[in-house]
């Protein structure tokens, strides 16, 4: 029996996209081998970050869009590893909607079930289209309400994206946040290789950062598969 691992995390560098709204990341050193050396007698090199709590790939506390909500640290760890299905849906136009019929069919084409307490992973293309360019944070589908909430209804705590977010740009109702507001479940998005998962059951690893009232976290997010 064997263990592999899909990583699903983007790298963080300086001039890293981030959402409009958020700090940019930066990344400078703080202590070179030399001047670590000179001053302490052995060389340790570190360096200093600065990312907003939702750059790169990153996943959500209710709080962040609901004042009632819970903080990162306080959030249930089963929203953020645990049995997990990535449904394909690249198949939607970055101009359309992902909606229940489109989970549906996606769903029976990857022959699983989905089951409460399920983490489940939408893979648009997004990530493997358009990184780099300048439609990354301006042109992407999302969920409509109807589709959001086609998942919080069978017991899905975590909606996974490659792409900046659940919802279309376009969506000014923010269709998947509201779901998640509603029925105080989590979201990640920013993740990529999702193409190398679609239509299949796994465990999934994204634990947030323990950050004191954080509104979310940047993870690591990995697929593990046991052959």
């Amino acid at each position: 029996m064997g263990i592999r691992l899909v990583d699903l995390s983007q790298e963080i560098y300086q001039g890293m996209p981030v959402f409009p709204l958020h700090q940019p990341t930066h990344i400078w050193q703080n202590i070179s081998h030399e001047e670590s050396l000179k001053k302490i007698g052995f060389e340790f090199a570190t360096n200093n970050i600065l990312i907003n709590e939702h750059g790169g790939t990153h996943t959500d506390a209710t709080y962040e869009f609901d004042p009632n909500g819970k903080y990162i640290n306080d959030m249930p760890l089963e929203y953020y590893y645990g049995p997990a299905v990535c449904l394909d849906v690249s198949h939607v136009s970055p101009d359309g909607y992902i909606t229940p019929r489109d989970l549906e069919m996606a769903l029976k084409k990857s022959q699983q079930v989905l089951e409460k307490g399920d983490i489940v992973l939408l893979y648009t293309g997004h990530y493997n289209r358009k990184f780099g360019t300048d439609e990354w944070l301006t042109r992407y589908t999302g969920l409509n309400y109807e589709g959001a909430k086609w998942l919080a209804e069978r017991g899905v705590v975590n909606i996974g994206i490659d792409s900046p977010s659940i919802d279309n740009p376009k969506d000014e109702r923010y269709s998947g946040h509201l779901i998640c507001r509603e029925y105080g479940i989590s979201n990640t998005e920013n993740l990529i290789n999702l193409d190398q998962v679609a239509g299949m059951r796994f465990l999934y690893f994204g634990l947030p950062l323990k950050i004191r009232e954080g509104t979310g976290s940047p993870i690591r997010a990995v697929a593990l598969f046991i052959d």
